[in-house]
């Protein structure tokens, strides 16, 4: 059941999250200097993608790797630069509102599944890789769409669910797994035959954006094939991931800390697809496995920990443990707090975070 203060409480939680986290990091900084230590990685590439479109900018070389950037964030970029001239702040701006909306959408989700709603967005804030429901990243947004599909389409309310589904797939090429996933969900809660024509719906973002590629580029599968060029991402078998992801793990430079915290990720990721089956949740194992698959069939393992970010069914699962023992949730805090705190400090520093 879904109560009046569950949206409230999440956004509470929210906000003075976000409030701490401007004080613990603006101390000492000027304006300029405090935006320019948010638009580091896969910011700067969303600014590069709002401000000159997929060509990259004009009289530097093309960024083969921008296509993996599905357009939804850097729309909303250009609009909020519209008011705010200043691209660094509108990518903080988007991910504050976005995420105000995702953690109201989570605490909601959590109660109609009968938990403590605040509990599920805690836990959340306060998971390491946090700092990205912050910067101008598209996990935010993702959410936004993601989670209110969910509950729609938890509450049978499939036009609602297809068409916030359909923003998720504008967003990140998660949506796709999104699509499927209420596919079966479709399909288990046995609904009416009539109604199957609102699942077309979310893939056809997925088809838009081929499609626009393809005018481009001549190539259906620029998204995938961007990620291959930009980072390297080909298909390998999942053992040929893991040992090289070890290995580089195994490194004494900057960049094994991350690949540490990637098998780690991993490994917290496989326990929740075991948890998922056992419970019988076989949609959102299909959300949630669709996405392990893709990361851990990678030639390395790359943002594995980010994406457990986007696994909302877990957090759900993990808030229904924390509400029936409350030691749960003081024992998780005290163990990722600080680490989300350490993660955040790295990406503002510029290093390599996830």
């Amino acid at each position: 059941m879904i109560t009046r203060s569950s949206g409230r409480d999440a956004l509470l939680l929210w906000c003075g999250s976000r409030a701490g986290l401007l004080l613990a990091t603006v101390l000492g900084v000027a304006l300029g200097e405090y935006l320019d230590k948010w638009r580091k990685w896969d910011a700067t590439l969303f600014i590069t993608i709002a401000q000159y479109g997929y060509d990259g900018e004009p009289g530097r070389p093309v960024d083969e790797g921008l296509p993996a950037f599905f357009p939804g964030l850097p729309a909303a970029l250009r609009m909020v630069y519209l008011v705010v001239p200043d691209w660094a702040a509108a990518g903080l701006l988007v991910s504050l509102a976005a995420g105000a909306v995702a953690m109201m959408a989570l605490a909601r989700l959590t109660e109609f599944e009968g938990a403590s709603g605040w509990m599920a967005v805690l836990a959340l804030l306060l998971f390491p890789m946090a700092v990205f429901l912050a910067a101008g990243y598209s996990e935010s947004l993702f959410l936004a769409f993601a989670i209110p599909a969910w509950l729609a389409a938890r509450q049978g309310r499939w036009p609602a669910a297809a068409l916030l589904a359909a923003g998720a797939s504008c967003v990140r090429i998660t949506g796709l797994f999104l699509a499927v996933a209420l596919v079966v969900e479709f399909g288990a809660r046995r609904e009416s035959p009539h109604r199957a024509g609102w699942l077309v719906v979310p893939f056809a973002p997925l088809v838009a954006y081929s499609s626009y590629h393809y005018s481009r580029t001549g190539d259906w599968l620029a998204w995938k094939h961007a990620q291959e060029a930009g980072w390297g991402r080909d298909f390998v078998w999942p053992w040929e991931a893991w040992q090289t992801t070890w290995h580089s793990a195994m490194g004494a430079d900057d960049f094994a800390v991350a690949f540490r915290m990637e098998i780690v990720g991993a490994v917290v990721a496989v326990a929740a697809l075991v948890w998922l089956a056992v419970l019988r949740r076989w949609s959102e194992l299909v959300y949630t496995g669709a996405q392990a698959a893709a990361l851990m069939t990678s030639a390395y393992y790359l943002s594995i920990p980010r994406s457990l970010l986007l696994w909302f069914p877990v957090w759900v699962l993990v808030a229904k443990v924390m509400t029936r023992k409350a030691w749960v949730l003081a024992l998780y805090a005290l163990i990722s707090g600080p680490l989300m705190l350490v993660n955040t400090a790295r990406f503002l520093d510029g290093a390599w975070a996830g």
